[in-house]
């Protein structure tokens, strides 16, 4: 006799038939089979200064030839539904996962989608006793992909384990996949474009692992441009290589070594500094890995280059967050298109990477200009050049101290809102107009600066003390230094990962170096409750994020007027801008030293003029709404209200209807935010000009359908003076009466929430169960609040 399976849970489902299926076809159960994974973080949700992470990804089966290298993806169904109704989900899933075999089943048997071929049709139905072996998929896998003998033995190198569990990203473990795929196959130039804080460097450890284990690549040359960089990978994630592995320094080459890490600057120079690289042969390495590789190996003409070219028979891997594509400068054209692509927007799409805001502040000598009068000297007595000054001449040509100064002071002010010790990098433009942002910072900051010298430092390449508190600003338990001033050197490979506030008074003129600085920020650390932070813009970089070539869109972006707080007010919606960036290529890769600006001595020029006495204001912007479907929302708030809502609801009698039929207004109230409707900034925007406090039912009301607005406490002292209480005694009248007044002080849906009886004054009345029994059990109680909200909204039936 069949069994029913209909009344089955799909968890039933899965125990009782699919997992048994998939067993009995070969598949492990341990090292194999992984059940409801997860495989996404759930986006980090921003409401004011608080946040919340969305809905996670969740797989109900993937299956692996071994740990790390999943074949396939099985979306389960309870059997109301039929076996092919999870495939469209299953084939979101694969595309994710990176997997070729997709199955979808409801206990009955499976949907298989084959996205090979070579099983004979790209969809069929299966038994449940017809599922594939592990072999078969395996030998289906390698086919697809033309792999034979040498090749199936690379691909099959495990990933390096430590014992402790820890498993690669599912977008990492893609991108390494498909790079030791792409080395079986003979490709010799590949390049990944992961964003920043994605872990390029623990992927790039993994690939090499596998390439290195196998002895498909024996030696190994790791190229990086900052020498931060090459000791970080060397300490962390290149940590297991041990002894196999060495850093080239003092210009000096040991060839008994098998993984080589070296800044490029170590193993080239000028001809009188020999060109060390060439004391290996040119065949000497089998795989050569290049790190930010944006930087220098996209132009021909770079040292970088040279080396390349010198090794030309190793394999090439680029590495990267920003890849370069202009006139003269291409990593597509060394390189080929990418072999895998992780972007900013879906690193912080999946809760990977941390979303921001933006707080936009314009000066009006930067937007306005400024001109000298005739003649005028500066304050060291130099007459400055006549002409207008504005913008891009903002502390490289020219200096204004108040500038300076009110930059300093919106920082400090935005720190003493929102907590004085959350790490900060200010960009500045060179090393100069770094050390006057620090200047001025010490002394806006002198409790601070005198708990410890060290809350403020510059961080710049001439300056040791300050690179060599560099680890200290990084490491999340190191308190100091709070606050970096910095130019170039901090723009890459720096992993603070407890950044919360980055500062832009650079004039940033690359898509390239507003990423990577971008970057600074995105990492996510909960120990620390880091999962979001604030960019503050002084130079207009911010108008990059129009560019179509950026692809992470900002959660808020605020333009404080003259007077406003310089931190966003509570739940703002987001706002992007819509003219064109205004800035092309030509990123400074090094901390530049910057003209000098104090007086000069004996034959010294000096060319920044330094104006003292001018004074600066803030000039203000109008703030536009991201909306929910990332489109820009231009119109008024209200008017963009009553779009959304009218959308559902033409008329005020089927608001009201949709509204009295709920049984949690919550719900509706949740609906239409998904939908976009910014409650919060709403009821801000127009409880200030009303100068009462609003229900949600009344500001759609009187938003959407122009009705006069009754406020909480009328609507709750029109339910007292019907003496809807008189039915009830006791206890229950006293809940009740105390419920109303709730409501007028906070609204309809705190009410709805039964555990308001667990806070004052309710606690002090008797326990929760006491006072749900006062109204004859929950059934009772839930009635009640269904006929005081009937009684709250009454007086709008003849609406």
């Amino acid at each position: 006799m069949r069994m029913n399976k209909k009344p089955l849970s799909e968890r039933d489902i899965c125990s009782k038939f699919i997992t048994p299926a998939i067993q009995q076809a070969g598949w492990d159960l341990h090292t194999q089979i992984r059940e409801e994974l997860t495989f996404t973080a759930g986006r980090v949700i921003v409401r004011g200064r608080m946040h919340t992470r969305g809905e996670k990804r969740r797989a109900d089966y993937v299956l692996y030839h071994k740990k790390n290298l999943p074949l396939a993806v099985i979306e389960a169904k309870d059997n109301k539904h039929s076996v092919g109704s999870g495939m469209q989900q299953a084939l979101a899933y694969s595309e994710a996962l990176d997997v070729l075999f997709v199955f979808s089943s409801n206990g009955d048997g499976f949907l298989f989608h084959d996205k090979t071929g070579l099983s004979g049709a790209v969809e069929r139905e299966l038994s449940l006793t017809e599922f594939p072996s592990p072999t078969q998929l395996w030998a289906w896998y390698c086919q697809h992909h033309g792999f034979k003998d040498s090749a199936v033995q690379l691909v099959d190198t495990p990933y390096y384990d430590d014992g402790s569990g820890r498993s690669p990203r599912y977008y990492q473990m893609t991108a390494i996949n498909r790079t030791v795929e792409a080395v079986a196959r003979g490709q010799d130039r590949i390049i990944l474009v992961m964003a920043t804080g994605t872990g390029k460097t623990y992927t790039a450890f993994q690939i090499i692992w596998r390439l290195w284990k196998s002895k498909q690549k024996k030696r190994i040359l790791f190229l990086a441009d900052r020498n931060i960089l090459v000791d970080q990978t060397k300490n962390n994630d290149f940590k297991p290589f041990g002894q196999a592995m060495t850093k080239i320094t003092k210009r000096t080459i040991n060839k008994s070594y098998e993984i080589y890490l070296s800044l490029y600057q170590a193993v080239t120079g000028t001809e009188e500094e020999q060109n060390i690289y060439r004391e290996f042969s040119p065949d000497f390495f089998d795989l050569i890995v290049i790190d930010e590789c944006h930087r220098g190996s996209a132009r021909e003409d770079s040292a970088w280059r040279e080396i390349l070219e010198y090794f030309k028979t190793a394999t090439h891997i680029g590495l990267t967050a920003t890849p370069k594509e202009t006139k003269d400068v291409s990593n597509t054209h060394y390189f080929g298109e990418p072999i895998f692509t992780y972007s900013l927007k879906q690193g912080i799409d999946d809760g990977f990477l941390a979303p921001y805001k933006v707080v936009r502040i314009d000066f009006d000598i930067d937007l306005q200009g400024w001109r000298p009068k005739k003649g005028q000297k500066d304050k060291y007595g130099l007459e400055i050049e006549d002409r207008i000054y504005n913008q891009k001449d903002m502390d490289r040509t020219i200096v204004f101290d108040e500038r300076t100064q009110l930059v300093a002071q919106k920082v400090t002010e935005y720190l003493q809102k929102t907590g004085e010790f959350q790490k900060t990098i200010i960009f500045c433009d060179d090393i100069d107009h770094a050390e006057r942002m620090r200047q001025a910072l010490v002394n806006l900051n002198p409790a601070r600066v005198q708990e410890s010298a060290k809350y403020i430092m510059r961080i710049t390449g001439d300056d040791n003390e300050g690179k060599a508190e560099l680890d200290n600003f990084i490491n999340p338990e190191s308190r100091y230094p709070v606050i970096a001033t910095t130019s170039k050197l901090m723009t890459t490979g720096v992993d603070a990962q407890t950044c919360k506030l980055v500062v832009l008074d650079q004039r940033i003129q690359s898509m390239t170096e507003f990423k990577q600085i971008i970057g600074r920020g995105t990492r996510i650390n909960e120990d620390y409750d880091k999962l979001w932070f604030t960019i503050m813009d002084f130079k207009k970089a911010t108008e990059l994020f129009a560019d179509p070539n950026f692809d992470g869109d900002p959660v808020v972006i605020y333009q404080p007027k003259p007077g406003e707080e310089p931190v966003p007010p509570e739940n703002m919606p987001g706002e992007v801008e819509e003219s064109g960036a205004p800035y092309g290529e030509g990123e400074q890769p090094e901390d530049m030293p910057g003209e000098v600006t104090g007086p000069t001595g004996p034959g010294e020029k000096r060319k920044k003029f330094v104006v003292a006495g001018q004074p600066v204001t803030i000039i203000g912007q109008r703030v536009q709404f991201l909306g929910p479907d990332g489109k820009l929302i231009t119109e008024s708030l209200t008017d963009y209200t009553k779009q959304c809502v009218q959308k559902q609801f033409a008329t005020l009698s089927d608001f009201f209807k949709h509204w009295s039929n709920a049984q949690r207004k919550q719900e509706i109230i949740q609906q239409l935010a998904e939908q976009g409707v910014f409650w919060d900034e709403l009821r801000a925007d127009v409880e200030q000009k009303l100068g009462v406090e609003l229900d949600a039912f009344d500001l759609i009301s009187h938003i959407v359908y122009d009705q006069p607005p009754l406020s909480r406490r009328e609507r709750a002292n029109n339910v007292k003076k019907r003496n809807y209480f008189t039915k009830y005694q006791g206890a229950a009248r006293q809940v009740l009466e105390n419920l109303l007044d709730k409501y007028a002080d906070t609204g309809i849906v705190h009410i709805e929430d039964i555990k308001i009886l667990q806070l004052p004054p309710f606690n002090s009345m008797g326990t929760m169960v006491e006072l749900v029994n006062a109204f004859g059990g929950k059934h009772g109680y839930d009635n009640a609040i269904t006929e005081l909200e009937q009684a709250l909204y009454s007086s709008q039936e003849s609406a």
